[in-house]
């Protein structure tokens, strides 16, 4: 999608989530400056945030924080990518380093912006995924996975289909099977059959280790910036 004049068309809407009121504000004072836009939601907490991308189909962008009330870390990412896989998902951490940079963007993010980003250096960033570009701070060399454990993982992970990939994170929050086809609005057999593909793609005999290899990208401390 190309845009005239380097503006984003009019129509668009965006989620914010971050739990930072001051942050999530300097945001919205970015997206508005990038063009028209239809309408810019907000949410302090993943679980907000989850709501929000389900209730509005019309969501063109969301501006994820990898730290905040009931995400760890990149296991939020995944959850969100398997609500909504087609809308595109940006990155937003203090976190900048290669390794956390890496992988967002192998795990399914459209893009990443650094908090210590300009307004313009954010606006750039949201034109540029938009237009259906990947974003990611410039000048910095994500160079390559080093933990085969975690190459592997992302690999596995990558392979899981939307619908198992967001029933993983409704493992992850400690649903159980006739809950999560509930919240799905589908059979429990059904989801009995995600999990046991879930099981098979990721290797495990069981949904806690399925939970306890999915922490080890998520829920881990992510790096420093060195």
């Amino acid at each position: 999608m190309g845009f005239g004049e380097g503006h984003v068309p009019s129509g668009y809407t965006f989620v914010i989530a971050d739990d930072h009121p001051l942050f999530r504000g300097a945001l919205r004072e970015a997206l508005a400056g990038v063009g028209n836009v239809a309408g810019i939601h907000e949410a302090g907490d993943f679980e907000s945030a989850k709501a929000l991308v389900l209730s509005n189909e019309d969501v063109d962008l969301v501006l994820l924080d990898l730290s905040m009330p009931g995400a760890s870390g990149l296991s939020g990412l995944i959850s969100l990518r398997g609500i909504h896989p087609t809308v595109p998902l940006v990155v937003v951490s203090a976190h900048d380093d290669p390794v956390t940079i890496r992988r967002a963007l192998d795990l399914g993010a459209s893009g990443f912006i650094s908090k210590s980003a300009s307004m313009e250096e954010i606006r750039s960033a949201v034109r540029s995924v938009l237009a259906g570009d990947i974003a990611a701070p410039t000048g910095i060399d994500l160079g390559v996975e080093r933990d085969p454990e975690i190459s592997d993982l992302i690999k596995r992970l990558q392979a899981l289909t939307p619908q198992q990939t967001r029933v993983l994170g409704m493992l992850a929050e400690g649903l159980l099977n006739k809950q999560i086809a509930y919240e799905l609005g589908v059979s429990e057999a059904t989801i009995k059959a995600h999990v046991s593909a879930i099981l098979q793609k990721l290797g495990v005999d069981s949904r806690t280790q399925a939970v306890i290899l999915l922490s080890k990208i998520g829920s881990d401390p992510l790096p420093a910036a060195s």
